[in-house]
C-alpha cells in the first residue's frame, strides 16, 4: 500500500466541474445556502446535496445550521489558499473557461479571496510593503520587521490582537489573475477588514469583486505607494 497524503482524493472532489463551480462560489468568504450554491453550479438541489455532502467529508467546506436553512462555506483559510494556488496555476497555463467578460476588470482590480484583498490591488499592498521594507521575504516566507510593525500600527492595524491566532501573521498567496503573490494570513484579513470598516470599499453584490468609492480608492493608493 502506498503511504503519504491522499492527493487523488482532493483532486477527484475538485475537479468535478460542479462542485469546482460551488467552491469558487464560496471564495467569497461568505456562507451560501444548497440551493444559491445548485445555481451556482447549474445542477438540481438533490445533486447539489451528494456534491455537498462529498465536500464536506473531503474537509473543504464545513456547514451550519440556522433555523430551518443550512449554510455551507469553505472549511478554513487554507482551504481557500488551495483554490486560488490552483486558480493561478491554470490561469498561467492557459486553462480559462471563458473569454473576458464585464465583469473580469473588476475582478482583476479588486476582489476577495476568502477573507483578504486579491488581484491587481491585493498584489499592490504585499509589493509596497516588500519595497517600504514592512515586509521581508525568504523564498514564499513573510514577516513583518521591526520598523514596518510601527507602520502596521499607523495603519490601525493592532498586531497584538493578531498574533494569538493558530494563523500565520503573514502569507503569500499566489494570485490567479496577476500571476503574482498577494497578500494572505491574519494581516491580510485585518486589512481587509480594515477597508471595509472605513467605508473605503465594498463587495460586489453580483461577484466576488471589491468596488472601492473615489475616496477610499485615493487614501488606498497613498498608503501602498509603488
Amino acid at each position: 500500500m502506498k503511504e503519504g497524503p491522499d492527493i487523488a482524493r482532493i483532486g477527484t472532489l475538485i475537479g468535478d466541474p460542479a462542485r469546482a463551480n460551488m467552491l469558487t462560489a464560496l471564495m467569497g468568504g461568505q456562507a451560501l445556502t444548497a440551493t444559491e450554491l445548485a445555481q451556482a453550479a447549474s445542477v438540481s438541489l438533490q445533486t447539489a446535496s451528494s456534491h455537498l455532502s462529498k465536500l464536506q467529508d473531503g474537509g473543504l467546506i464545513t456547514q451550519r445550521k440556522q433555523g430551518r436553512h443550512r449554510y455551507f462555506a469553505l472549511a478554513d483559510a487554507a482551504a481557500g489558499s488551495l483554490l486560488e494556488s490552483i486558480m493561478g496555476f491554470a490561469a498561467s497555463r492557459g486553462h480559462l473557461r471563458q473569454r473576458p467578460g464585464p465583469k473580469d476588470p473588476a475582478l482583476r482590480k479588486a476582489r476577495v479571496c476568502y477573507d483578504h484583498l486579491a488581484g491587481d490591488y491585493g498584489v499592490r499592498i504585499l509589493d509596497s510593503f516588500i519595497a517600504r521594507e514592512v515586509i521581508e521575504t525568504d523564498g514564499e516566507n513573510l514577516a513583518v520587521t521591526e520598523s514596518g510593525r510601527q507602520a502596521i500600527s499607523e495603519l490601525g492595524i493592532d498586531l497584538e490582537k493578531l498574533a494569538p491566532s493558530r494563523r500565520p501573521l503573514c502569507k503569500s498567496c499566489l494570485d490567479w489573475s496577476e500571476r503574482r503573490s498577494h497578500l494572505a494570513g491574519t494581516l491580510g484579513k485585518a486589512l481587509f477588514q480594515h477597508f471595509l470598516d472605513n467605508g473605503w470599499a465594498r463587495r460586489s453584490s453580483e461577484s466576488r469583486a471589491v468596488l472601492f468609492t473615489p475616496e477610499g480608492e485615493r487614501r488606498f493608493l497613498s498608503l501602498f505607494p509603488l
